[in-house]
């Protein structure tokens, strides 16, 4: 019997990164799980993904941090004896707008968003061509790259950074490694967006329903597993990115709408 793939899920201690790696365990995937402080959170989610029969073990990695970021790949490699897919979902998401942005707060995010993967995409390249194999790498974008709005500037334009990257990656590692993006809308809750609201900012969607965590994590195995599919971005929001908004959704009103 051929061995079970590995995944590294960057940020999977928590949310959405946690339903990612349920989705990997429960259709076959060992992972890893990188976590940068929450470690408690990031032994439970080991804890269920050994549930499910799944070898799993927890990571901490400074991702901002280059040399931390460089050997996490190596790290797993070792543990797992292989490593055959990142997913990049780790994010910083802090607001500023034009009247408030500063090269430290587009640092910041480029530091947490953008460069990390680039540098996980190298490493994993490195690792498949020394062992003769393919693998993929999945980056999660927003949608809101295809519906902007100036809020987050900073953020959006560290993950608009990330979307070109995820085009160039996919030129430049082929034939061994695949990159991808999935996008996802607003999928859960915030400090600015409670369940109540959360609902009804996804019942607005041209579907009448948002994106769950499972929806995307589905996403992210669909793309890890599509040997002939690179260099593309799959959109799971229920269609929020065809409504011109002029806010994000922590701000949205009806006047708000494009």
């Amino acid at each position: 019997m051929p061995p079970r793939p590995v995944a590294l899920v960057t940020g999977a201690a928590r949310r959405l990164g946690r339903a990612i790696a349920l989705e990997l365990a429960r259709n076959g995937w060992d992972v890893a799980v990188h976590y940068r402080g929450s470690k408690a959170d990031a032994e439970a989610t080991v804890a269920q993904l050994r549930e499910l029969g799944a070898e799993a073990d927890a990571f901490a990695a400074d991702l901002s941090d280059d040399a931390a970021c460089r050997a996490l790949v190596p790290a797993v490699a070792a543990h797992f004896g292989q490593l055959d897919a990142v997913v990049n979902n780790a994010s910083l998401f802090e607001y500023d707008d034009a009247g408030s942005f500063s090269t430290a707060a587009m640092e910041r995010h480029w530091r947490a968003n953008t460069a990390p993967a680039i540098l996980l995409a190298q490493a994993l390249h490195q690792q498949l061509a020394a062992r003769r194999a393919t693998g993929s790498v999945i980056n999660l974008l927003d949608q809101k790259l295809w519906n902007l709005n100036p809020d987050y500037f900073s953020y959006t334009l560290s993950k608009a950074a990330l979307e070109t990257a995820t085009r160039m990656l996919a030129m430049s590692l082929a034939p061994v490694l695949r990159v991808c993006g999935v996008a996802p809308g607003l999928v859960l809750e915030s400090e600015l967006i409670d369940r109540e609201r959360l609902s009804q900012l996804q019942a607005a969607a041209p579907l009448g329903r948002g994106a769950s965590a499972e929806d995307v994590a589905r996403a992210v195995h669909f793309l890890a597993t599509a040997p002939s599919i690179t260099g593309t971005t799959l959109l799971v929001d229920g269609g929020q990115h065809t409504q011109p908004m002029r806010r994000d959704f922590a701000f949205l009103s009806d006047a708000a709408k494009g």
